[in-house]
């Protein structure tokens, strides 16, 4: 299974006529991942852009963090990381609420205790990119990090560290 089709987009020959040939050859390039890790890479990135999108709005700062910690993740090229998110980032706006718990719990089953933890770090770093968690993004870590079996002190305490990224404390 590719990456694309895992994320609902998959390649018919009706879309491959309508794909740029960068499109094309960034898809055949991500093909390549083993299947097992396509699937966590496309939920990873997909949690990612839910909580982007939990305040209706993915700065592009939110964006270029998405894209860089995709990048280190998976080892992909900055090309490929990018496809990545965007796909992420459409799916998220498209299917949101329908898909946000079934893609966290799919994460879930196919990651490690460390590996979730990783995830939360970066919804973090994510949220604080565009120098403001807001008050609905902090609410949809929290939520998460619920999902990905976190207790709610666990997610407070790495949220200590973005204290003066935090809407709350900000004048």
């Amino acid at each position: 299974m590719s990456l694309l089709r895992f994320l609902g987009l998959g390649t018919d020959r009706a879309s491959d006529a309508r794909d740029t040939d960068t499109v094309r050859r960034i898809a055949r390039q991500l093909e390549t991942i083993e299947p097992e890790h396509a699937r966590y890479l496309a939920a990873f990135a997909y949690v990612l852009a839910r909580l982007a999108h939990a305040d209706l709005h993915i700065d592009p700062a939110e964006t270029s963090e998405m894209e860089r910690t995709v990048k280190e993740l998976a080892h992909l090229s900055a090309a490929e990381a990018a496809l990545v998110v965007q796909i992420a980032q459409s799916q998220a706006r498209l299917l949101g609420g329908t898909e946000n718990y079934i893609v966290t719990r799919q994460f879930r089953s196919v990651s490690t205790r460390e590996q979730r933890g990783e995830l939360l770090q970066c919804l973090y770093a994510v949220a604080a990119a565009d120098g403001t968690i807001s008050t609905q993004e902090s609410a949809e870590i929290v939520a998460i990090a619920e999902e990905l079996g976190f207790t709610r002190a666990e997610a407070n305490a790495l949220r200590g560290a973005y204290r003066d990224k935090l809407a709350e404390f900000q004048s």
